[in-house]
């Protein structure tokens, strides 16, 4: 990539931003109200940030508008999903972050990846968030920090506002949880005055899943899909498409979208998509589909075993191929379902395992 190119930067940032987000329509035989949770949150295509200014001003465009950051953060806050692994693989040690929603197994508020790079860079003081039922504004602003990054999250223009009277604030481009991995990485690392570095760990990740998919080469060219069943409701299908960073992950590992999803997201950049299950067969096309062990709104925790069948005797959703044959990855909650929506530390935590639940259920595809 070519470096100390700031227009480029600008001219490429820009476009992100003023890429439209549009309803997707498909045919639909009943509505949905529920939504698919957003990892705790391509139709796009990843914008390329092909380019940085190692001098200061460092100014970064994004969904609010532009920031200013005028010298290099000494204190760095995360906000967010997955926005703390990012300094963590970088060796700086946030002062402050949000707790994991999700796929925490115990009291820590901490995914295992992020817990072992704290111990490993000594950070047990760094202030961890409870901000689940809202952002803590005073918790934050007591930390003191010099930049705060969110280029994965949900903040509303409300929050960057008030984020903003605090320090400067790495907002994501486009809308909320729809910056994938690699974009987080050159977007947060750039907030921090480390874009050479955040560049260098994105080559490294990505030498890092080519040379893991490599070693299963029945995955190669399987098409996937990161489907919302609701085991309480299966009137409906929910998809994640490729601007959620579930599904994108899945061409990472090089596992195409299948034809059918692809042309009901076709010039739109949301997040999801919900067909009515009468509508079943025009998914049939999935050869693997990954979907979460859980009843209606992760409440009642259902075994993958029993989830199976269910949907196998569902007179609908049993006739998708995938779905006969058992190509189906149930995630439980925990640490793997947490994975899949990849971060700067969980990629290099999760693939070995990821990859072979991913082999296993590619296995069975005749």
């Amino acid at each position: 990539m070519k470096k100390n190119n700031t227009d480029l930067w600008f001219k490429r940032v820009v476009k992100a931003f003023l890429v439209l987000v549009v309803c997707i329509l498909v045919p639909v035989g009943c509505s949905r109200t529920q939504t698919p949770p957003a990892s705790a949150a391509p139709a796009v295509e990843e914008p390329a940030v092909e380019a940085y200014s190692s001098g200061y001003p460092i100014v970064i465009q994004h969904a609010f508008g532009e920031t200013v950051i005028k010298s290099k953060p000494e204190r760095v806050v995360t906000i967010g999903w997955g926005n703390q692994d990012i300094p963590l693989a970088l060796g700086v040690v946030p002062v402050g972050f949000s707790e994991a929603n999700y796929g925490v197994l115990d009291d820590s508020g901490l995914l295992p990846w992020t817990a072992e790079r704290l111990q490993e860079l000594g950070g047990s003081g760094a202030l961890i968030f409870g901000d689940r039922s809202g952002l803590d504004f005073e918790a934050i602003n007591e930390v003191k920090p010099d930049v705060i990054l969110a280029s994965y999250s949900g903040i509303t223009q409300e929050e960057y506002q008030t984020l903003s009277e605090i320090a400067p604030v790495v907002a994501y481009p486009r809308a909320p949880y729809q910056t994938l991995w690699r974009e987080q990485i050159l977007i947060n690392a750039t907030g921090m005055g480390m874009a050479e570095e955040g560049e260098r760990l994105v080559e490294d990740l990505e030498a890092l899943i080519a040379e893991k998919t490599a070693q299963y080469p029945q995955i190669a060219g399987k098409t996937a899909a990161f489907l919302y069943l609701d085991a309480a409701d299966l009137s409906t299908i929910s998809a994640y498409t490729p601007a959620d960073p579930r599904t994108a992950f899945l061409t990472d590992i090089g596992m195409p979208l299948p034809a059918s999803i692809a042309a009901l997201v076709e010039g739109s950049d949301n997040f999801y998509l919900t067909i009515s299950s009468e509508n079943a067969d025009m998914i049939s096309d999935i050869d693997i589909i990954f979907t979460y062990a859980a009843g209606s709104n992760f409440t009642e925790r259902i075994e993958g075993n029993e989830f199976l069948k269910q949907l196998q005797n569902d007179p609908l959703i049993g006739t998708i191929p995938a779905v006969q044959r058992g190509s189906i990855i149930f995630l439980e909650e925990g640490p793997i379902a947490a994975s899949t929506t990849p971060s700067a530390l969980s990629i290099p935590w999760a693939i070995d395992e990821y990859l072979a639940l991913t082999a296993e259920a590619a296995d069975k595809i005749k």
